[in-house]
């Protein structure tokens, strides 16, 4: 008589959690929650009308249109502001509260059409896929631009601004440096950017910055999470001075080179990635590049999503208004570094 053994696998367990919203476990399975984990109202008075488009049938990709309800005959055309979520690369939807709100209030006080789009998240789709996918969402709107009711009637793609909010702020320096080039630039034609805007980016590297190193623990992105952030996200195999994360890793390609349109770097006080973001600016400054900064004393990264009511925000929402008429078409000289009007 023989007897046979059954042996079961150990159920499997989670690794790896980013704020209650992406959990990651051992069997490589993936658990994601559609919203935050935290509840957020929107807070919509009817200013603003906004609507949704598929941007990337491939792989169902959506951005949010916003514009402000306008009345009257005489209505100029709108600059165009796109605004990249943050989350780590791994995080976040144009979908969420905190970022409806924010564009919601962008579109309302500067007076713009918002551009919102989604991009894949790692760790299913690691970098450069949000890249990938944020070029696309602009080339959407070169592709679109008779089609689309709201940009034929009421953009002007000649005034257009690419904006991003932590990972969405790294996503916005490679957006300036792929269509900062006369290629580039012509490459989207009839669009037009006029400038860009990092808030907070989320730039990283091996060798830690000072206010990484001393950021308290308690904070809405401390450098455990940070740094769990970078490991979902980086492509295989690489670290944090890859190209993609670090502009000036050892490997990284030089930018003194690059044709930037006029940016705005917009930072906390408090946030972990302070300096990294003062540092990117100051180099691109010392090339000769036209970049501003503008240091929000006592401010935690993304300050104007978690509060966008707060005068912090307010004060962004001015800020951002002054860039945009200065650079817009038909203020200033809208020009870059080598770049043509």
């Amino acid at each position: 008589m023989s007897s046979t053994t059954t042996t079961t696998s150990p159920p499997p367990y989670e690794v790896d959690e980013c704020r209650g919203v992406l959990r990651v476990f051992s069997d490589g399975s993936i658990v994601r929650t559609p919203g935050p984990s935290f509840p957020v109202p929107v807070v919509d008075d009817g200013t603003v009308e906004w609507k949704d488009v598929q941007f990337d049938p491939a792989n169902g990709l959506h951005l949010r249109l916003y514009k402000p309800r306008r009345t009257g005959p005489a209505r100029p055309r709108l600059p165009i502001f796109f605004y990249f979520h943050g989350g780590g690369f791994c995080i976040g939807s144009r979908t969420w509260p905190n970022c409806q709100n924010y564009c919601l209030r962008l579109a309302s006080d500067i007076g713009a059409l918002v551009v919102s789009p989604d991009y894949r998240l790692a760790p299913e789709h690691r970098l450069p896929a949000a890249i990938d996918d944020a070029a696309l969402a602009v080339e959407w709107l070169r592709d679109r631009a008779a089609s689309d009711e709201w940009v034929a009637d009421a953009a002007d793609l000649g005034s257009v601004f690419i904006s991003g909010d932590s990972a969405g702020g790294t996503i916005a320096h490679h957006l300036a440096v792929k269509f900062g080039s006369a290629a580039g630039r012509a490459e989207l034609g009839p669009v037009r950017v006029r400038g860009y805007v990092l808030l907070g980016p989320f730039f990283g590297g091996t060798q830690r910055s000072r206010s990484e190193a001393e950021c308290p623990t308690d904070a809405f992105l401390n450098l455990e999470l940070n740094d769990r952030f970078w490991r979902l996200s980086v492509p295989l195999g690489a670290d944090t001075d890859h190209p993609l994360v670090n502009p000036f890793g050892p490997e990284s390609p030089g930018l003194e080179g690059v044709e930037f349109e006029p940016m705005l770097v917009v930072v906390g006080g408090h946030d972990l990635l302070r300096d990294r973001a003062v540092e990117y600016a100051e180099r691109l400054k010392g090339w000769g590049k036209p970049v501003e900064v503008a240091e929000f004393a006592g401010q935690q990264h993304g300050f104007f999503t978690i509060n966008p009511w707060g005068e912090p925000a307010n004060e962004l929402m001015g800020v951002l208004k002054r860039f945009i008429d200065e650079n817009g078409n038909g203020n200033g000289n809208g020009k870059g570094n080598g770049g043509s009007s």
